[in-house]
């Protein structure tokens, strides 16, 4: 079972993602996420280090419970018994939370062998169980993180109760502790400058815009996360539908924009791609940040076919393989300093545009 991690460790991309879903050229990934906690335990926030212990025991058997229902492996690990590098790699492929990696003690991860289904252990809530897809596809991934909760509840008392719902942590997660998710590309709505009115209008409706790895992070590379904010009263389902109809309304939105881009000023748009890509195909040192924008102007120029020679899937694996922990372990775990880890950054771009050309 370790392989699996191993592998999740060293594999530039997740195999859920090795392909694009639905709406796929602006909507890189769905996520739902569901907040459980046992009966039998407090809140993680107010259990003793032998409570914490006692939860991460009593649900160690969790995976073999899972493989004998789908088939898959699972992978059950100990946070304290990884590195801390290979703690943060897992942040940046969005497998576990910054929360959760904060104080490894007593914390645990469970995760399928394809990554497109894991569980946290003793983060915020006993367990904050999330399934992802490619695209905008919440309704599989729906179906997918209940058939895992249908399991685990048939197996531990999970915290519920008639008039209320789920008890989480939380009170925001309180009712379905369901949490939907989608990451969003939004290039052209930031150019012709219509993103703040997005973002107005999604809070508007009961959704919160976040930056790329969730609450308190900026929008790198002009990826979003739109989620649900309310969870409390509504159904599951409801949660998911409005969802995935806000988000269908912003992807419309961003195609107008993108031919607006393509009618009024296609050769300024043309020069900007063309430009972000050979400062990425021949740079010899670049930043995070400074890689993200130019990715994200080159995968608009993908998608719109003005660079007809990279396929799109170079930008959802150096969304991960550019960023810092990613860097340092493909660097042996050695710690590189700014200039190092800018050169290796560099490399790696230039080495995988020359790879998809």
């Amino acid at each position: 079972m370790a392989n699996i991690v191993e592998n999740l460790l060293q594999q530039p991309l997740t195999p859920w993602l090795c392909s694009l879903g639905p709406e796929g050229e602006i909507v890189l990934s769905s996520r739902i996420r569901l907040a459980r906690n046992l009966t039998s335990q407090p809140f993680p926030g107010r259990a003793s280090a032998a409570q914490l212990g006692e939860i991460t025991t009593e649900l160690k058997g969790v995976p073999s419970q899972l493989m004998a229902a789908d088939g898959h492996e699972y992978a059950f690990v100990k946070l304290e018994d990884l590195q801390p590098l290979d703690r943060y790699v897992l942040v940046e492929k969005h497998i576990i939370s910054p929360n959760h990696v904060a104080d490894p003690e007593n914390r645990a991860l469970i995760v399928r062998d394809d990554a497109s289904v894991s569980i946290m252990i003793n983060e915020e809530d006993h367990l904050r169980l999330q399934s992802l897809t490619a695209g905008l596809n919440l309704t599989d991934a729906l179906e997918k993180a209940n058939a895992v909760d249908d399991i685990i509840e048939a197996k531990h008392d999970i915290a519920f109760t008639d008039s209320v719902g789920y008890l989480t942590a939380c009170p925001t997660n309180i009712g379905t502790g369901l949490r939907a998710s989608v990451m969003i590309h939004l290039p052209a709505l930031v150019l012709t400058k219509q993103i703040g009115g997005i973002v107005a209008i999604a809070t508007q409706l009961g959704l919160t815009v976040r930056g790329l790895y969730g609450e308190g992070t900026e929008a790198t590379g002009n990826i979003f996360q739109i989620s649900n904010q309310v969870t409390l009263g509504r159904s599951e389902q409801d949660i998911v539908n409005n969802l995935s109809s806000v988000v269908k309304q912003v992807v419309a939105k961003e195609r107008m924009a993108r031919k607006l881009l393509v009618t009024d000023s296609i050769d300024t748009l043309t020069d900007r791609v063309w430009r972000a890509y050979g400062v990425l195909r021949y740079a010899r040192s670049i930043s995070a940040q400074e890689a993200m924008a130019l990715l994200s102007e080159v995968r608009l120029g993908i998608d719109l076919g003005i660079i007809d020679n990279t396929s799109p899937e170079v930008f959802t694996k150096l969304l991960v393989t550019t960023r810092p922990n990613y860097l340092q372990n493909l660097a042996g775990g050695t710690v590189l300093n700014q200039v190092e880890s800018n050169k290796l950054r560099a490399k790696l771009v230039r080495d995988s545009l020359q790879k998809f050309n």
